[in-house]
C-alpha cells in the first residue's frame, strides 16, 4: 500500500535536448524514492515530451518541474518562462499524449504571462506481495552442538584469587 505522506519536489532547469534523459533520471529516482514506480514510465514520459517541445521551440529555456504527491494522486506541472510558446501550436503533440495517458490534465497562464502544464496520475497500488520472514530451509541448516558450560573466569583466562587480585590461569 502506498504511503499517505505528502511529497513534493522542486527543480529549475535550463533545458537542453542533453539535460532531458538527465532530468527524466532524476524524476525517476523520486520517484522510485516514494514508492511510485509504477507511474515512472507515464510521468517521465509526459515530462520528457514537455522539455523536449520546449528544448525546440522555446526561446527561454528557464523551466520549473514540480511534482506533488498527495497520497493518492501525483501531479507533475512544467512551467516555462516564455510567452512567445503557445499549447495550441507547437506543443500539441504533447497535450494530447498528456491527455490520454493522465487522469487529468490542464495548462494555466501565470501573473508573469508564462504557463504551467501539469498532469496528475491515481496511484494504483503495486503488484508487490509483502514480505513476509522465511522460515529456515532444513537442507540449508547446519547442526551445531551447545557450547559446553564454562565459567566466565575461565573463558576470559583470569580467576579471582581469594584476596580478590586477579591472575592469569596456568
Amino acid at each position: 500500500m502506498k504511503t499517505a505522506v505528502p511529497c513534493y519536489y522542486h527543480l529549475d532547469v535550463e533545458v537542453s535536448p542533453e539535460k532531458v534523459g538527465q532530468v527524466s533520471r532524476i524524476l525517476a529516482a523520486h520517484l522510485r524514492f516514494w514508492d511510485l514506480e509504477n507511474l515512472m514510465e507515464t510521468v517521465c514520459g509526459g515530462a520528457e515530451m514537455l522539455l523536449r517541445a520546449i528544448a525546440e521551440h522555446a526561446a527561454d529555456k528557464n523551466t520549473s518541474i514540480e511534482m506533488w504527491w498527495n497520497g493518492q494522486h501525483l501531479i507533475t506541472a512544467v512551467g516555462d518562462h516564455n510567452r512567445a510558446l503557445r499549447p495550441d501550436q507547437e506543443l500539441r503533440g504533447c497535450l494530447e499524449h498528456i491527455a490520454a495517458s493522465s487522469d487529468g490534465w490542464g495548462c494555466c497562464a501565470t501573473e508573469t504571462g508564462s504557463k504551467v502544464i501539469w498532469f496528475s496520475q491515481r496511484a494504483r497500488a503495486g503488484a508487490r506481495v509483502p514480505l513476509v520472514p522465511k522460515g529456515p530451509d532444513p537442507r540449508e541448516s547446519e547442526g551445531l552442538d551447545l557450547p559446553r558450560e564454562l565459567s566466565v573466569a575461565t573463558l576470559t583466562g583470569r580467576v579471582r584469587t581469594p584476596g580478590g587480585l586477579l591472575e592469569e590461569v596456568r
